[in-house]
């Protein structure tokens, strides 16, 4: 028996890698976060099988749920949002489940982040302007920042920043980054990346605030950045001619 964590990704349910499902369409016991994983993921899960909305649950009652599917040697696929790495609560499970000897597996799903990219058609890493993408977020009751973990310190670094679970706190985000991105810094806050009420705005740290005035309260990203809107930038060299490499060697210039 094996409990198979399964980042469900960002919301489409064809964002899905094949191996997650897969592993939920082999699992008879499905344990998701309702509040953000989509009903139509599961539709991949075996007939009878026993399917659980954790979101009301406490720790200890998933934890309860599991252990019983281990007493029936059944396999639990446990599902998150977008990817497991970050902000998911995998690790206290994991963590529980490993002083009860039961073995689990991690599948990693497409991040939130890398699906606003997409719908925003950028690359958030550009020559001479970001070589860096820092995933963060601001206090929030359930998470403290540990010290040292400040949005002023990130931004010091002009690296593109993804602010995650803090579009209540979109004021302070703004009058922290500006002194150091400039008040005509591209941002963008993407409301549900990939499903189909996905919604989009972009402004600058200026004028975000009144452009996002009216959007939804939760589960928005906020992008800042001059990856955003670039004026102008350098091609890399990775495919320039002259530039010796693996796949095409020989071809720099003496």
């Amino acid at each position: 028996m094996t409990v198979h964590f399964i980042g469900a990704g960002p919301g489409a349910p064809d964002l899905l890698t094949l191996r997650g499902r897969d592993l939920i369409a082999a699992c008879p016991v499905c344990l998701y976060a309702g509040s953000l994983v989509p009903e139509a993921v599961l539709a991949h899960c075996p007939p009878g099988a026993r399917i659980v909305n954790t979101a009301p649950m406490t720790l200890d009652e998933i934890m309860a749920e599991i252990a019983d599917a281990h007493a029936k040697g059944q396999d639990v696929a446990r599902l998150h949002s977008g990817d497991l790495s970050v902000w998911s609560a995998m690790g206290e499970q994991v963590r529980r489940l490993r002083e009860l000897g039961i073995p689990v597996s991690v599948t990693p799903g497409v991040p939130s982040f890398a699906a606003a990219a997409a719908v925003l058609e950028s690359e958030l890493t550009l020559p001479g302007i970001a070589q860096s993408v820092i995933l963060t977020r601001t206090p929030g009751r359930a998470s403290a920042m540990p010290e040292g973990e400040s949005l002023t310190a990130f931004a010091a670094t002009g690296a593109t920043l993804a602010v995650h679970l803090s579009i209540h706190n979109l004021a302070k985000v703004v009058a922290d980054l500006t002194p150091h991105y400039g008040a005509d810094c591209p941002v963008a806050i993407v409301w549900r990346a990939s499903w189909p009420e996905q919604r989009i705005v972009r402004a600058t740290l200026s004028t975000i605030a009144e452009a996002a005035a009216d959007g939804p309260e939760r589960t928005a990203l906020i992008l800042v950045g001059r990856v955003l809107a670039p004026s102008d930038f350098a091609e890399s060299r990775l495919y320039a001619e002259g530039y010796d490499r693996r796949y095409r060697p020989g071809n720099s210039v003496e």
